[in-house]
């Protein structure tokens, strides 16, 4: 229960899906938790819930795609905790348009919450975890569709991979200036979010989509929140010190076809 004691964890997008148990299973093992998201209602409905179940935690509204809004979500946790040690960014969309069809409009909003919100995020937590001296764990949101190509996801798809290759970047950048701070990326395959009800919805049938992508998985099913919030405390904790620049891919034997 104690994998990230008296550790502060910003978790963007975390209202919902993937954020919401990543904070929730973070703060379960001890982290203090600032929850980030647009989303207000439910974003303070997941602090509540924290808080019932012992733990400690913070709500901040938040546009990722915002340099200023990254500058103020980092002031402000410093405040209240004085030091920063896990960034999961885990806000992101999904726009299911084949190339022909998606606009440059949408194309340009999805790259802006899904690459430059992961830029900025951590852009700005390695700057507060160089301050505080303690090192720190970053772990950025990318996807399947960050290791293979989908015809119905051209944004989706340059973004997470976009996050996947920065990602190394970013990490190999701070394990040669020696900051202690490690930069991994998460890949989850196709998990039973808000995100992929809604696209799935705009696609057509819901149920008949559900079983489609069911039948992708060599498991045979689609993934939980949790599958991935585990996979977050794990590069999270001090368990993954060794690790860093890596990609953790969750997946249900997806990319091993």
């Amino acid at each position: 229960m104690d994998r990230v004691k008296n550790k502060v964890a910003i978790v963007t997008g975390g209202a919902s899906g993937l954020g919401k148990s990543s904070a929730i299973l973070l703060a379960r093992e001890g982290a203090k938790i600032v929850i980030t998201d647009l989303d207000e209602e439910n974003g303070n409905k997941v602090v509540q819930q924290i808080k019932n179940d012992g733990g400690e935690a913070i709500f901040i509204k938040q546009d990722v795609s915002k340099e200023d809004q990254w500058k103020m979500v980092i002031d402000r946790t410093l405040k209240t905790y004085e030091k920063l040690n896990i960034l999961a960014n885990a806000a992101g969309i999904a726009i299911g348009k084949n190339v022909e069809d998606i606009t440059l409009a949408d194309w340009k909003r999805l790259l802006s919450i899904n690459l430059d919100g992961s830029f900025l995020g951590t852009q700005y937590a390695i700057k507060a975890m160089k301050e505080t001296g303690e090192g720190g764990s970053i772990i950025n949101f990318s996807s399947i569709e960050g290791l293979i190509g989908d015809p119905n996801l051209p944004a989706y798809n340059a973004s997470k991979g976009g996050v996947t290759i920065f990602t190394k970047s970013a990490a190999l950048h701070c394990a040669k200036q020696g900051y202690k701070i490690r930069v991994n990326s998460i890949h989850p395959a196709y998990i039973w979010t808000p995100m992929v009800e809604n696209l799935l919805k705009a696609q057509g049938n819901l149920e008949e989509g559900k079983k489609y992508l069911e039948s992708l998985h060599p498991v045979g099913h689609l993934g939980e929140p949790d599958d991935i919030g585990y996979g977050v405390v794990y590069l999270a904790s001090d368990e993954s010190k060794f690790i860093t620049g890596s990609g953790l891919v969750i997946d249900g034997g997806y990319t091993a076809q």
